[in-house]
């Protein structure tokens, strides 16, 4: 680190010291002195006046609750005020929006408050809490509720689940010790914050306060950790202390700062128990261990449907019991039970599981601090240690060093045996044999490891066979034998070879391989030795995996930045989500139990059926008489004709009743002769007629709706091309737009083919019109043409017209920088130009193609542009976007021609410059494989990053053989919403496009179009192949 590095790093502590000193300053001013900071819009206010007593004491109270009514809660949306004792006294009934009279009201319930008795704040939330409109509440406490703590907290959880309420408690004034934990408790229940205050020496705790004291604490140990680790030099380095040697003939491990006492003695920690896997760990504290899997807490009111065979009905029924008692839910094994809710045991249930995800999210903090970050957790009582000490690791020794420092203090002490073997291109064990992991024997391995120096390349496989023929020799006589792989890249043999030697020596015996892998920020070494063999981070992580699924062990895969992948936490983030998955079950449930009753209290209102039989019989015939519709003409006549009164209204429905029992009597009569042919549907229409009381009738048939054919569409399409990607253009121009599908086209509902039942013959048999209509099998299902041939005819027609647009646009995509880059689609956008070692290629005809992007598309379309080239450091053209004139673009061509391919990739740091541009709408990412760091870092960070700044990221690939880098890339452009080009295939594009607009549409096997990787040619060719093979089949048809 420089000078200057470590000395902004410092100013910047400072300053957000001082941010954090003013912060507490500012809150121990006025009412937030006394109540802390008031949250939320729409606020009740809840007042214990259990405590008070007439003097001095309550009106000092007042007057502080005057303060916070005028310097907080006159600035909300709603207010709610209340004060309890024994009994609540609500100021009124429901929030009220503040106003000037609002707060007059309250200023005037505050100075009339007066003195009670006991604290019933039970009965003040269940007033309170039952309000959905509230989004924060205030309690303010004199004394000890009467409730115990545990019902309140229970209460107060209950109520705000699901719900975003802010709970703020405070206590004003309160000596009782049982107060404090009350409030303390319930805000840390409901997810709230608290607030002591105590007017004798003006002392008060509160949650925010001590936030900023934990952080104000931090920064003042990192900077006093920074003083005592770095001093400073005369030429402008930061270095150890322990590093006092002259910079020419220092090894470059040594500019890494090595931790103080690097050198010094172990100080050892004996662990209580001896450690577990998280597998080994979750057989005792998994849910399924601790009998927490939802499907067993519900088994016990769980039934399986039940279907019978009734004679009397001479069919299988359904039990229909759980429709009004139960609830269904689906089981692990996909049947359906039907469940009873209890909801007092969901609700202790989810409580449960929360504790349990707790104890979860403790294991995982466990396993990420000391040396379980670097080792994982290291478990059986035979153990041997494994090294890397190539010459690749050469920058990393300390790093190493280190981490066996480390491990011998914090996990070798409880072990029964232990050995240390090192190996390059030789193989350098500690000891000949396994040694017992006494102090002596600790301190001597560490002083042995202080000597190790980086040599050689990656013989693994000739340390893992001295590790298994000599130190575990007797691996069937013992149990609990464990081999740790340190180690920075892919061993030198084949992964495959590796790993059918390991499956075969750990078959049958109680031994295991397990896999530490570092991952450093660079991907090349600073002594320029070339390793025996070479794998990019994701593809090495991949070989270690499959060897340490052979020996049945666990693979720690961690860097720089924190731990990439380990087996340990990613059970236990299993057991998270078996949890939230459990959990949300169950609020499912809890919501299905809520629907019905919500239905079932509507069902109530709905008034009873009379019980006497007569009053049933006259309403079921009332129900058969239908009010008359009044039309215009009606109303019109009932409101200039007065003489309508209710004797002629009462005539009209006598008459009506006579007509209708005229027409239900011939019906009842031959009601048991037999049944009835199902009648059309009738609807009748009764209106009032100009002459006096007549009434007129009118009956209207609706006949059954037929299928209507399809007629084929004419296609009208664009003759120019539109600057828009694949997928916004098929939007509005793909075959199912233009409705030219020839299953949804050519065969509507009424032409499947069915045959039914003939009584007499006793058999199922086809229409007679069958073999007329030419069939064809859709999707598994028969289906009749009805088309004619000139209807076919058309929609050929119709469909070669659509196709040949489609060709012309994939050879408008594969003409000039289009080919290369894709299409430029927005207005403001920035060209990442990757100029790494491994671009040395491509690069030449990438800058003369760049050339052509840029008159081409930036400047014709009149696009705001910027270059950035990025190898190891990015280097911008300009410092903002510019417009694309003339004399920008001759001079964006000229800087672009100066690039040379040099060093590493620098992905994620050009990103982070190019996202900082002010108004850049998109980024065009041009490369030709996977960055240095890690990919799952950089689509983290991007998405960080993206929160503040919705910009789409477009990226470019010129190489298509690394499937690595290819799946980063999609990945990274769907994530921002971009696109993927790759520039591989177009020269053979064009030959397939001109072969099929010359050769002919109708077979769609040759020519084809070569299988592309971007975006928008792959949505493009795809509709092509879809289209082609439409006309193939109605050519067959024809």
């Amino acid at each position: 680190f420089t000078e200057e590095t470590v000395t902004d790093f410092e100013s910047r502590l400072s300053e957000a010291m001082e941010l954090y000193q003013h912060r507490v300053q500012w809150l121990l001013q006025d009412s937030r002195k006394v109540f802390g900071v008031i949250k939320g819009t729409k606020v009740a206010l809840l007042v214990d006046v259990s405590h008070l007593s007439y003097g001095p004491r309550l009106l000092d109270f007042q007057k502080n609750l005057l303060c916070l009514m005028d310097e907080q809660l006159c600035y909300k949306k709603q207010l709610y005020c209340l004060s309890f004792s024994t009994e609540i006294s609500p100021l009124w009934e429901n929030p009220k929006p503040i106003n000037v009279h609002v707060l007059h009201e309250a200023r005037q319930w505050i100075q009339e408050l007066e003195p009670g008795q006991g604290c019933n704040l039970l009965k003040a939330l269940r007033h309170v809490l039952t309000m959905k409109e509230l989004n924060s509440l205030v309690l303010i406490l004199g004394s000890c509720p009467d409730q115990p703590y545990e019902i309140l907290c229970d209460y107060a959880q209950q109520c705000v689940l699901g719900r975003k309420l802010h709970i703020h408690t405070v206590t004003y004034d309160c000596s009782n010790p049982a107060s404090l934990v009350i409030v303390k408790n319930l805000a840390e229940a409901v997810g709230g914050r608290y607030h002591c205050y105590c007017s004798k020496g003006e002392n008060f705790d509160s949650s925010d306060f001590h936030l900023l004291l934990q952080e104000s604490q931090k920064a003042k140990d990192l900077l006093k950790s920074i003083k005592q680790t770095f001093q400073r030099r005369a030429g402008g380095f930061l270095c150890s202390k322990t590093a006092a040697v002259s910079f020419a003939s220092t090894a470059p491990s040594s500019f890494f700062p090595k931790p103080p006492e690097h050198k010094g003695p172990l100080v050892i920690q004996t662990p209580g128990i001896l450690a577990k896997t998280s597998a080994d760990w979750l057989k005792t504290y998994g849910l399924k261990a601790k009998k927490l899997d939802l499907y067993q807490v519900l088994a016990p009111s769980a039934f399986s449907p039940v279907e019978d065979f009734v004679p009397i009905l001479k069919k299988t029924v359904s039990s229909t019991l759980h429709e009004a008692m139960m609830m269904q839910f689906e089981w692990y094994d996909g049947t359906v039970k039907n469940v009873h809710v209890d909801l007092p045991v969901l609700y202790n249930y989810q409580k449960t599981l929360a504790k349990m995800v707790r104890i979860y999210e403790k294991r995982i903090d466990w396993l990420c601090v000391g040396s379980r970050r670097i080792w994982g957790s290291v478990c059986e009582r035979r153990v041997v240690i494994l090294v890397d000490i190539s010459v690749t690791n050469s920058t990393y020794i300390s790093h190493i060093q280190h981490s066996l420092r480390l491990l011998l203090e914090e996990q070798m002490s409880n072990k029964d045996y232990f050995n240390i073997i090192a190996f390059g291109s030789h193989i350098v064990p500690w000891q000949q044999e396994l040694l017992p992991s006494q102090p002596e024997n600790l301190e001597k391995a560490w002083r042995w490891v202080l000597s190790l120096e980086c040599k050689g390349s990656r013989n693994f496989l000739g340390a893992l066979r001295r590790a298994v023929e000599v130190d575990f020799k007797d691996k069937d006589k013992h149990k609990s034998q464990g081999l740790y792989l340190l180690t920075t890249g892919i061993p030198d043999q084949e992964t495959h070879t590796i790993s059918a030697y390991v499956a075969e020596v750990c078959r049958g015996f109680d031994l295991q391989l397990h896999v530490c892998l570092f991952s450093g920020v660079k991907g090349t070494e600073c002594s320029g030795i070339i390793p025996a063999s070479y794998a990019n981070p994701r593809d090495t992580a991949s070989a270690f995996k499959e060897m340490v699924q052979a020996a049945k062990g666990r693979l720690h895969w961690f860097g720089e930045t924190g731990i990439f992948e380990s087996d340990d936490i990613a059970s236990i983030v299993s057991e998270i989500e078996k949890a939230k998955n459990y959990s949300q079950k169950c609020a499912f449930l809890v919501e299905s139990l809520r629907q019905r009753s919500v239905n079932h209290s509507v069902t109530a209102l709905t008034p009873e059926r009379d019980s006497n039989v007569l009053m049933k019989k006259e309403n079921k015939k009332l129900q058969k008489v239908q009010s008359p519709k009044p039309t215009a003409v009606s109303l019109a006549r009932m409101h200039c004709d007065s003489t309508l009164n209710l004797f002629n209204w009462g005539f009209f429905i006598y008459y009506l009743l006579v007509a209708q029992r005229a027409k239900e009597w011939p019906q009842t009569e031959k009601k048991g002769k037999h049944r009835q042919r199902k009648q059309p549907e009738l609807c009748v229409s009764v209106f009032y007629t100009g002459k006096g009381r007549s009434v007129g009738t009118v009956y209207q048939k609706y006949p059954k709706a037929k299928c209507i054919r399809k007629s084929v569409p004419s296609v009208t399409l664009p003759e120019e091309e539109e600057i828009c990607s694949s997928k916004e253009w098929l939007s509005k121009y793909s075959i199912k737009k233009l409705k030219l599908e020839l299953p949804r086209l050519m065969f509507g509902p009424g032409c499947i083919h069915q045959k039914k039942t003939v009584k007499s013959l006793h058999k199922k048999v086809s229409a007679k019109y069958c073999s007329i209509f030419p069939s064809a099998e859709i999707n598994g299902v028969v289906k009749h043409l009805q088309f004619q041939p000139k209807e076919l005819e058309i929609y050929t027609e119709q469909l070669r017209k659509a196709l040949q647009r489609y060709i012309q646009r994939v050879q408008w995509l594969l003409s000039g920088s289009r080919r290369s880059f894709g299409n430029i689609l927005e207005a403001n956008v920035c060209v990442l130009i990757d100029t790494s070692g491994s671009m040395e290629l491509y690069l030449p005809p990438l800058t003369r193609e760049l050339t052509s992007l840029i008159w081409e598309q930036l400047r014709k379309n009149e696009v705001r542009f910027n270059l950035l080239r990025f190898a190891e450091n990015p280097e911008s053209w300009k410092e903002s976007l510019v417009e694309a004139t003339d004399e920008s673009c001759h001079e964006a061509v000229q800087w672009a021609s100066m690039c040379h391919a040099h060093g590493n990739s620098c992905i994620l740091a050009a990103l982070q410059k190019a996202l900082s541009f002010q108004g850049v709408e998109a980024l065009y990412l041009l490369t030709d494989g996977k960055p240095d760091t890690s990919c799952s870092l950089i689509l983290k960070e991007i998405e960080r990053l993206r929160e503040k700044q919705d910009i789409k990221i477009h990226t470019i690939c010129f190489s298509c053989a690394d499937r690595g880098a290819v799946e980063f890339l999609k990945k990274l452009a769907s994530q921002t919403g971009g696109r993927f080009h790759c520039s591989s295939g177009g020269e053979d594009g064009q030959l397939a496009a001109h072969r099929i607009l010359t050769e002919g549409l109708d077979d769609e096997d040759d020519p084809v179009f070569p299988y592309f990787e971007g975006d928008d040619l792959k949505k493009l060719t795809q509709e092509v192949a879809k289209a082609r093979s439409f006309l193939k089949q109605a050519k067959c048809w024809r």
